[in-house]
């Protein structure tokens, strides 16, 4: 038995390492093409690069550890049954669930692996991914002035050249647009003979020498309603030998910034901090209720209140008398002010519930992410008991049959499991319900076809699917017939 223990082992981790490593492959391509326009021409070092992929790698194992353990299981039950190694097994009066007892020890190790992972790396796999992404998505492209084309790389500058010498590295034919002032509508032009483009030293600031050009300058003053007037456009006109220029360059290139803001979201916490944010979210937000009840009972009279007014009727008549004896325009005046009071209330009870609907939101967030470290864990284990009994029924092994029913599997895993966290994350479905969909719909699916295994049912096998084709076919020819001869 210890043989054949170390026989599985050793059939089971192979694939399940190579379906791994491939799983991980695709779905941090898939990731970096999703942001792949927020990537390119950025100028990056190959450390930024490496460690924004090694961050990118660490988040998808999520996603990739069921796939490939559903895959590996597939194949590796499917391989055994493709050899007859299975039938032996079951021969030897061993039946499948005692064979398949060392890797559901694996599955489970793997599964608790899976839920330390999720709840200690991942939390800050994802800190460091986004805030390396949110650096590289601020940082612009260094500057690149191409032949008889505008440039636009730095702001409120567009800059052409008609030729690049790149022997001497001067330009010849500059034309510079340069529209910067914010209160001032400027066309400033500069036409230059050649010129020089260099950073300095401690790439801060561009510095621009042009030699033989001349500068044209018209400005109008947007603020004061006769700009178009005479008096108020200036033109100016300035030739020169050689000029110099400074632009400040400052946010081109990559700087890594604190990324503290980003701390406080709920997929970068780990189970502790999550359930502690989530109990300072529910005393805010009981707070916030108490505050508005307490300001709704402010607002409206009780019942109370409004018996000890009936009951005053000598003041309700002389409080009436009073209305009364109001003028047409004071009459108007009182309306308003009782307008202004209703519509200031209504604005103080919008902005308490707005508060409350926000910590809601945060508390929601924040269960789905507690949720997600639990459904990682189970989702490996329920994919497991699909994988292996399906690879004893339909006996196929290799990277053919088992690759497309693990993927059709897992794409119907994923969509409802996306489906379900889209409606938690709504507030239209309980977080519990959002979250744990998935694994109750594929969970009878895998108690289903672990029965059938251990039944040796030919449900799937090609043999039994063909004689099945047949029947169907040969059943509807001879209802046709029958119809025919009616």
């Amino acid at each position: 038995m210890k043989k054949l223990n170390l026989f599985l082992i050793k059939s089971y981790l192979g694939p399940l390492a190579l379906t791994f490593f491939i799983s991980v492959f695709i779905l941090v391509l898939q990731l970096l093409w999703k942001y792949i326009d927020d990537l390119v021409g950025k100028g990056l070092e190959s450390t930024i690069i490496a460690e924004l992929m090694f961050y990118a790698t660490m988040q998808v194992i999520p996603m990739a550890l069921p796939l490939a353990i559903l895959l590996a299981s597939l194949m590796t039950f499917g391989s055994l049954g493709e050899n007859y190694e299975l039938t032996a097994i079951k021969a030897a009066g061993i039946s499948l669930p005692k064979a398949m007892k060392p890797l559901i020890v694996i599955t489970i190790i793997l599964s608790i692996a899976a839920f330390g992972f999720s709840n200690n790396i991942l939390p800050y796999a994802n800190l460091q991914f986004y805030s390396i992404f949110k650096d590289i998505q601020h940082a612009k492209p260094e500057m690149e002035i191409k032949e008889k084309e505008f440039s636009n790389g730095i702001a409120d500058f567009s800059i052409k050249v008609d030729k690049k010498d790149k022997e001497s590295n001067l330009l010849r034919g500059v034309m510079i647009y340069d529209q910067r002032g914010q209160n001032i509508e400027s066309n400033n032009v500069t036409l230059a003979d050649s010129g020089r483009l260099q950073v300095s030293k401690d790439k801060t600031q561009m510095i621009l020498t042009l030699f033989d050009g001349v500068r044209y300058d018209e400005r109008n003053d947007i603020l004061k309603p006769e700009k178009n007037s005479i008096e108020h456009q200036k033109l100016r006109k300035d030739i020169f030998k050689e000029q110099i220029n400074l632009v400040d360059l400052q946010g081109f290139g990559f700087n890594r910034s604190d990324n503290q803001g980003l701390a406080s979201i709920g997929a970068m916490k780990n189970l502790k901090q999550l359930k502690s944010d989530i109990d300072s979210f529910q005393i805010q937000k009981n707070n916030q209720i108490a505050r508005l009840t307490k300001t709704t009972i402010n607002f409206f009279p009780s019942f109370d209140k409004i018996n000890n007014q009936n009951n005053n009727t000598h003041l309700s008549n002389r409080q009436a008398l009073t209305l009364n004896e109001l003028s047409d325009q004071q009459k108007e005046i009182a309306i308003e002010t009782a307008l202004h009071r209703v519509r200031s209330d209504k604005n103080a009870i919008d902005n308490q519930i707005r508060l409350i609907n926000i910590n809601e939101n945060k508390i929601r967030k924040h269960t789905i992410e507690i949720h997600r470290k639990y459904t990682l864990s189970f989702a490996c284990f329920i994919f497991f008991f699909i994988g292996a009994p399906l690879g004893a029924i339909i006996r196929k092994g290799g990277l053919g049959m088992p690759v497309v029913i693990s993927v059709l599997f897992f794409i119907a895993y994923y969509i409802i499991d996306t489906m379900g966290i889209k409606m938690a994350r709504e507030g239209i479905w309980p977080v519990y319900l959002g979250l744990w969909l998935s694994s109750v719909i594929i969970l009878p699916i895998g108690i289903f076809l672990t029965y059938q295994s251990t039944t040796d049912s030919s449900l799937l096998s090609s043999d039994a699917l063909l004689a099945y084709f047949k029947k169907f076919i040969k059943r509807e020819k001879y209802d046709l017939t029958n119809r025919l001869d009616s």
